[in-house]
């Protein structure tokens, strides 16, 4: 989709955005806070702005038989990151369309974002007609549901906006509301990001809350969850099928294993990179914890006892917790002479506690 949009200062933005920094609903994304000035109008960057071009950019989720996630011992990754990292397609292709607009007006200025500065994507998106705000706070099309990738040029030329704005048609449908875990979405089209598993897997860099460990069920990096059950979208990501490698659902096993170098390796033209080895890594173990599956403990045991990281080894240790069994009350007694780190150690002791009530 194509959508265009005058330039201008997006005041009715401004104190939603200011209220919500100061609600520190940002968190740890302190790049978040900055440069606000040019959030609200992008003429910061450059007085000679005049348009934004809008771009949206698909993928696919392709249905297939859905896979026994706790029985096989896997997780599951956002369909937005399969593959090879969207930053890479997504800025290919914006760029092409802006090499065309330079080659065809002698003098055009044409900056392209996509994800990658202080711009405020949606609004200019819905500005554009590309879509209206949901209440999973996507951006929707009635064609095309939720799942695209955004894009912008800012230029000079003086482009003819689009049509009416699209109205809302989310009406009095809650689905996407309903079906969140952790309750991040909340009424009047507003998230707690805080409470956002795809927050808590990507961005949230320290040890994740233990009372919303549970509530991450087998989400390793993002979640679709509020996507899946958007009526809007035709191609529902609760349907992705079996794969061995690392793609939709990995083995949980196979990621616990992961060094530096075999993650640098699987990932390093992946948006899955963002979460960092040892983020992914602390993902796995709480999603092995959610399987409720003691096939899981070996590897839990393993991870404890040889994981350099002790972010790692803390979510290592509440997940043999939750599983419990001999098995993993003998490696939390061992473990518990052995550790170094009083974070982890915290965190055996609560475990072994579970065990034991």
């Amino acid at each position: 989709m194509v959508g265009f949009a005058r330039i201008r200062r997006l005041t009715s933005r401004e104190n939603f955005y200011n209220q919500w920094i100061a609600e520190g609903r940002h968190s740890t994304m302190d790049y978040l806070a900055r440069e606000p000035e040019r959030r609200f109008d992008p003429r910061q960057l450059d007085s000679r702005l005049r348009s934004v071009i809008s771009l949206a950019y698909p993928y696919a989720v392709a249905p297939q038989a859905r896979l026994d996630w706790r029985a096989e011992m896997r997780g599951r990754i956002a369909a937005y990151a399969l593959g090879e990292d969207y930053h890479r397609h997504v800025l290919a292709a914006a760029k092409a369309i802006a090499n065309v607009l330079e080659a065809n007006r002698a003098g055009t200025i044409a900056r392209v974002y996509v994800d990658t500065g202080p711009i405020f994507e949606r609004e200019w998106a819905s500005s554009s007609g590309l879509g209206w705000f949901g209440k999973n706070t996507m951006l929707l099309s009635r064609d095309h549901g939720s799942y695209f990738f955004l894009a912008e040029i800012f230029t000079d030329a003086e482009l003819a906006p689009s049509d009416a704005p699209y109205r809302d048609h989310c009406g009095t449908c809650r689905r996407c509301l309903d079906a969140c875990p952790t309750s991040a979405l909340q009424d009047s089209y507003k998230i707690e990001p805080r409470a956002c598993i795809s927050y808590l897997t990507i961005e949230h860099r320290g040890p994740i809350d233990r009372h919303l460990r549970p509530k991450i069920g087998e989400w390793v990096f993002g979640c679709d969850l509020c996507n899946d059950v958007c009526p809007w979208n035709s191609s529902p990501a609760d349907a992705i099928g079996a794969d061995d490698g690392f793609r939709a659902m990995p083995r949980l096993a196979d990621l616990l294993a992961l060094d530096d170098a075999a993650f640098s390796r699987h990932f390093s033209k992946s948006a899955v990179k963002r979460a960092k080895r040892r983020g992914l890594l602390r993902n796995a173990a709480v999603v092995v914890g959610n399987t409720g599956n003691r096939d899981g403990v070996p590897v839990l045991v393993q991870t404890l006892q040889a994981e350099p990281e002790a972010l790692v080894r803390m979510h290592a240790a509440w997940a043999l917790g939750r599983l419990g069994g001999a098995g993993a009350r003998a490696a939390l007694e061992l473990a518990m002479r052995r550790e170094p780190e009083a974070a982890v150690v915290n965190e055996i002791e609560a475990a072994r506690a579970e065990i034991a009530a």
